[in-house]
């Protein structure tokens, strides 16, 4: 596509749908946007420019009847980083060799002020910038999410998926890295069976003795409390889920109180 005066400029910043900012047919007056264009490239120039202004920055270009919009690129004014900040990187759970199907990942970074830059990489190679989402947390903190897309042979494969996280200014990179977890051993595949074995006998004598604890038959079986229903309560986007649990002897009496789960901060 040639450059020229069918390019725009939007900005989407934290909480506010994609605005324009500029026009590229109104360049014949100096602004604080200013366009330069070159045969198949145009830059946006930005003067003055402020903290406040950081966000991601799409160029869009005059198609027809329609705009065809680039990926964005994050524009990082000042720093990003605080005491709070983390990168997690949440993969597709293993499915068979036969699954065709697109596996998609996703990087959270926690606890920053403003945008980021996020770059992932396949075992080395510099893969296309993913999707970016905002979530905003009650301390005021923001939550990034940014996922990316690539077929199931691809992650299947074994290759080392790394997300890496730069904040600007103050010079910090974090990173989280994840591959498709590996086959088991064939040199270890004769244990399985007697390891499968210990198990199931494990897994019969905890039962048996909990049918002995709960329902013994000389007291007759009683029927079970039914659990109370389990609490969910939404932390910045991320549900955090606890349960009730009664723990009771052969008489019925309590033995120890209800256990509950510990928030976890977001």
């Amino acid at each position: 596509m040639e450059a020229g005066s069918a390019v725009l400029w939007y900005v989407r910043r934290e909480g506010e749908t994609p605005t324009c900012i500029k026009r590229c047919l109104d360049d014949q007056n100096v602004s604080k946007f200013v366009c330069k264009h070159k045969s198949h490239s145009t830059k946006l120039e930005i003067s003055n420019i402020q903290q406040n202004e950081s966000g991601i920055y799409y160029c869009a270009y005059r198609y027809v009847s329609y705009l065809v919009f680039g990926n964005g690129s994050a524009l990082i004014v000042g720093d990003s980083y605080t005491d709070r900040s983390g990168v997690l990187l949440l993969v597709p759970f293993p499915h068979s060799s036969q699954d065709t199907r697109t596996a998609h990942l996703a990087c959270v970074v926690q606890g920053v002020s403003g945008p980021v830059h996020v770059s992932w990489s396949v075992s080395g190679e510099r893969q296309e910038q993913g999707l970016m989402r905002w979530l905003k947390a009650k301390d005021g903190s923001l939550t990034l999410i940014n996922h990316i897309s690539v077929p199931w042979d691809t992650w299947a494969s074994g290759k080392i998926f790394t997300c890496d996280v730069k904040f600007n200014s103050s010079g910090r990179n974090l990173t989280a890295s994840a591959g498709y977890p590996a086959a088991p051993d064939k040199q270890c595949s004769h244990y399985l069976v007697p390891l499968a074995a210990g198990a199931g006998l494990l897994l019969l004598s905890v039962s048996l003795s909990l049918v002995w604890t709960l329902c013994p038959c000389t007291l007759g079986c009683r029927p079970r409390i039914s659990a109370p229903p389990a609490s969910r309560e939404p932390q910045a986007g991320i549900v955090y889920s606890h349960l009730d649990f009664d723990s009771r002897n052969r008489g019925g009496r309590t033995l120890q109180q209800p256990a509950r789960g510990k928030r976890s901060k977001p």
